[in-house]
């Protein structure tokens, strides 16, 4: 039951994580800060996609499932999770390469918000 309940919580932290990937740039337009915690989650999110590579909470989720006795899954967490509810199709490594440069993209953008804003502010 514990190992469950720590398999959801892991899903959970993974999906925040992903949403502070690529939305977590805005949270620099009200505080600048945050760019020291967002722009290195932001690198690693999009490096994880161009790469190819498993996030590391993928394996620790599966292999918390199967200490619940569950079934753990292959491929990626966008892959189960995300990408089952949008695309009919499994992520390619196309798909990966997209998901990168949206990551990448996006951030640019609000970076470039972030720095418009803050020479105006000075």
């Amino acid at each position: 039951m514990l190992a469950a309940r720590l398999a959801d919580a892991v899903v959970l932290l993974h999906a925040g994580f992903i949403v502070f990937v690529v939305l977590g740039g805005l949270l620099c337009l009200r505080w600048p800060v945050a760019a020291a915690l967002h722009l290195p989650a932001a690198i690693w999110g999009a490096t994880v996609e161009l790469s190819g590579a498993v996030c590391p909470l993928t394996p620790l989720e599966n292999q918390l499932r199967a200490a619940a006795g569950e079934h753990g899954y292959a491929g990626g967490f966008i892959d189960h999770y995300l990408l089952s509810l949008i695309y009919p199709a499994a992520l390619t490594r196309d798909w990966q390469w997209l998901l990168g440069a949206a990551v990448i993209v996006l951030n640019l953008a609000i970076y470039a918000m972030v720095v418009w804003r803050w020479r105006k502010d000075s």
